[in-house]
């Protein structure tokens, strides 16, 4: 697996473009909010020849969908969420006026697919495996690929910390729960992509974290 991170809009969201050697790609997380931002990504697909099969999102806030409507169309891709998280994606519009007091409309994709958890998402030779953790919102997920040895983890799990809970739909038990039952039983040697700040590994987050200790 080959990644590429990007890093977009105002709040400083990763989003990550993966391929497998024969340059099948999924885009995780899409929030490309500026114009620069959104040609970035395209550049980078049409320059190295990728063929974008997937647009996977972790979870539905406005800050991880802000590009997917333009990706969506102009790669002929649905976005594909967990089935848990449908009004939190439905609300990513209201979301972004209430949280950044910004009065600005984004549309979101009209081709959607749903998956659930523990199903396996094929991206060419790549499988990821769905890693349900609800808590920072109701249909949260990560992306594991057992193969690569590494996870996306959404705002599920960062480094050193964990997503925050106090935004609707949100569950702290819920999370840290989840957290410590199916992603930190991961080999230790699995990186963690989170969706801000750096990557840290599960044997960090197992002795570190102090959230899940």
């Amino acid at each position: 697996m080959q990644i590429e991170r990007f890093v977009f809009n105002m709040v400083g969201e990763n989003c990550y473009l993966i391929w497998d050697d024969n340059k099948n790609a999924a885009l995780i997380d899409c929030g490309a909010f500026y114009e620069e931002e959104k040609s970035a990504v395209t550049s980078f697909i049409d320059k190295h020849q990728l063929n974008l099969v997937r647009l996977l999102n972790t979870h539905g806030h406005f800050d991880h969908v802000f590009g997917a409507a333009y990706i969506s169309e102009k790669y002929n891709v649905p976005i594909e969420l967990c089935e848990d998280e449908r009004e939190t994606f439905e609300n990513a519009v209201n979301q972004m006026q209430q949280f950044l007091h910004l009065n600005v409309d984004f549309k979101l994709p009209s081709a959607r697919k749903y998956f659930k958890d523990g199903d396996s998402l094929h991206v060419g030779n790549i499988t990821l495996k769905v890693i349900e953790t609800p808590g920072h919102t109701p249909g949260g997920v990560n992306f594991y690929s057992k193969a690569d040895g590494v996870l996306f983890s959404g705002d599920n799990l960062f480094r050193r910390e964990i997503g925050r809970c106090d935004l609707p739909g949100g569950n702290e038990r819920s999370l840290i729960s989840t957290l410590r039952s199916k992603v930190l039983t991961l080999p230790g040697e699995v990186v963690v992509y989170p969706g801000h700040g750096p990557a840290t590994t599960i044997s960090e987050e197992q002795t570190s974290n102090i959230y899940l200790r």
